[in-house]
C-alpha cells in the first residue's frame, strides 16, 4: 500500500503542525488546511484518502467539513477531534458518517492507530469496488456484446470497450439502423455508470420547446400548461448516461443551452434561475456529416468539439457481409424465444439472398425482414424465400446502384439508383432526402415504396 494522504483541518497552526510532524513520521502524506472553510475548500484539490479535523472552530466547524467531505466522496474516512465532547454532538458525527470521534487529550500512538485503520478501510472499500466493478464489466461484456466478427466492427467495440469505464463523451456516427443506440447501450453497461439509469431521447422526434423542457427540465407557471415543476433528463438520469440520438437535428438555440450544460455542467430548467447540477455521462448520436454541417451553418463547431471528444464510427452492414448469417441466427433465436417456438432454419438459398442484399436500412432492416419471415414459417420450420420482402428477393438482377449499368436503362432504374443514391448520402433521413431531391416527403414515400424501399 501506497503512502496514504492524510488532510488536517483546525484552526490552531501550532496543532497542526504537530500532527503533521507526526503523522509524517508514521508514514502519511500530509496536507494542512488552517480553518475549517479551508479544509473543505481543499477537499477536491487534495482528494485525501482520511480526512482529520477539530469539531470546534470559527464560523465553519467540523461537522461542516464532514459533511462537505461525505457530499464530495461517501466512502472518504473522517476522524473528528474534540477538547469538549458532548453526546449530542457524538451521535451527530456518527449520524453524519464520521469513522471516528476522538476527545483530546489523546496520545499519540493512539491517534496513529486510528488514522492507519481509516486509511486501511479507504483502500479495502477502493479495492472492493474495483473488483465488483472489473466483475460486473466481465459478466456484462459476456451477455450483452453486440453481434460481429468483421474486422471493422470489431475494431469499434474494441475501441468503445476501452473509453467505456472512463467519463468521456462518446459521438457515434453511422447510418440510420447501423445501431448506434444498442452500442451507446453497450457502453454504459459496462461502465462505472451500468448501475445508474440509462436514458435516451431522439433530438429529431420532438418540436424545440417541448425537446428543452424534456432536457432540462422546467418550473410551474413557465408557460401554458406547466402546471408542475417536471424534471428534466439531464437530472433524471444523474448517476447514469444520458444519450442524444440524432443530435444533428437539434436547433441552434438548443445547441447553445446543450453546450452549456456540458461545459458547466449544470442545467437551468425552463422559467428557472438557478442552475441545477448534472452528474451524467453523455453519449450522442448522428447520422449527419457534422462536418458538412458546420460548413452549411447548421451545426455549432464548438458544440461538435465538445461532442467529438471519442468518435465512434460504425460501418453500414453492406461493408460487413460475413456478419449477416450471425445476425440472422442471434434474431430468429431471440423472437422464437419471445414467441415460444422452435427456432426456424435459414435455407442456403435465404442466406445467399441475404447476403447480396445491400440492406440500405442496415441492421434494423435485417431485423424487421426476419422479424417477418418467422412469423410466416411454421413452427421449427425452414425460411423459404417467399417469406422475405419482395425488395430482397426481387430486386437482385437490378441492383440499386450498379458499376456497369445496362446501356439504355429505364428511367424506372434510373430514378430508383437516384433516389438510393441521395438517401444513402443523407445517412437514411427521408426528410432530407426529400429536400436535396425537390420532392415532399409523402411522394418520395410513394417512390420508395413503389420500388420496395419503403423500410
Amino acid at each position: 500500500m501506497s503512502e496514504p494522504k492524510i488532510l488536517i483541518v483546525d484552526d490552531e497552526v501550532g496543532i497542526l503542525d504537530t500532527l503533521r510532524i507526526l503523522l509524517k513520521r508514521e508514514g502519511f502524506q500530509v496536507e494542512t488546511a488552517v480553518g475549517g472553510q479551508a479544509g473543505i475548500d481543499r477537499i477536491a484539490d487534495v482528494r485525501p484518502d482520511v480526512v482529520l479535523s477539530d469539531v470546534r472552530m470559527p464560523g465553519v466547524g467540523g461537522l461542516e467539513v464532514l459533511m462537505a467531505a461525505k457530499e464530495s466522496d461517501p466512502s472518504l474516512p473522517v476522524i473528528l477531534m474534540t477538547a469538549q465532547a458532548s453526546l449530542q454532538t457524538a451521535m451527530r458525527a456518527v449520524n453524519e458518517g464520521a469513522f471516528y470521534y476522538i476527545q483530546k487529550p489523546f496520545s499519540n500512538d493512539e491517534l496513529v492507530a486510528i488514522c492507519r485503520r481509516a486509511a486501511e478501510s479507504r483502500q479495502l472499500k477502493r479495492e472492493n469496488q474495483a473488483l465488483k466493478t472489473e466483475i460486473r464489466r466481465r459478466d456484462r461484456s459476456d451477455t450483452t456484446r453486440p453481434i460481429g466478427r468483421s474486422r471493422r466492427f470489431v475494431d469499434v467495440l474494441k475501441t468503445a470497450e476501452t473509453v467505456a469505464p472512463s467519463d468521456s463523451t462518446v459521438l457515434i456516427t453511422g447510418a440510420s439502423g447501423t445501431g448506434k443506440e444498442v452500442l451507446a447501450r453497450y457502453i454504459h453497461t459496462i461502465s462505472d455508470r451500468g448501475d445508474g439509469p440509462f436514458v435516451s431521447i431522439n433530438c429529431g422526434a420532438l418540436p424545440e420547446n417541448l425537446l428543452e423542457s424534456e432536457l432540462f427540465g422546467h418550473v410551474r407557471g413557465s408557460f401554458t400548461g406547466a402546471v408542475r415543476d417536471k424534471q428534466g433528463l439531464f437530472v433524471a438520469a444523474k448517476g447514469g448516461s444520458f444519450f442524444l440520438d440524432e443530435v444533428g437535428e437539434m436547433s441552434p438555440a438548443l445547441q447553445v443551452k446543450l453546450l452549456r450544460a456540458l461545459q458547466e455542467r449544470e442545467v437551468i430548467p425552463v422559467g428557472a434561475t438557478e442552475p441545477v447540477p448534472v452528474d451524467v455521462r453523455i453519449m450522442a448520436a448522428t447520422n449527419r456529416d457534422l462536418d458538412e454541417e458546420i460548413r452549411r451553418g447548421g451545426f455549432r463547431s464548438d458544440l461538435f468539439y465538445r461532442l467529438n471528444v471519442i468518435t465512434l464510427q460504425l460501418p453500414e452492414l453492406q461493408e460487413r457481409p460475413e456478419d449477416i448469417p450471425i445476425l440472422a441466427e442471434f434474431f430468429l433465436d431471440r423472437f422464437a424465444a419471445q414467441r415460444g417456438r422452435a427456432v426456424p432454419r435459414l435455407s442456403t438459398e435465404v442466406l445467399a439472398l441475404l447476403q447480396s442484399y445491400d440492406w440500405p436500412g442496415n441492421v434494423r432492416e435485417l431485423e424487421n425482414a426476419l422479424e417477418r419471415a418467422a412469423v410466416l414459417t411454421a413452427d421449427g420450420g425452414e425460411i423459404g424465400a417467399s417469406t422475405l420482402p419482395t425488395r430482397i428477393t426481387q430486386r437482385q438482377a437490378q441492383p440499386l446502384v450498379s458499376a456497369t449499368l445496362p446501356p439504355n436503362p429505364t428511367l424506372e432504374i434510373v430514378e430508383r439508383a437516384y433516389i438510393h443514391w441521395v438517401l444513402h448520402s443523407e445517412g437514411g433521413n427521408k426528410t432530407k432526402a426529400a429536400e436535396v431531391l425537390g420532392i415532399d416527403p409523402s411522394t418520395l414515400y410513394r417512390k420508395l415504396q413503389r420500388y420496395g424501399m419503403d423500410q
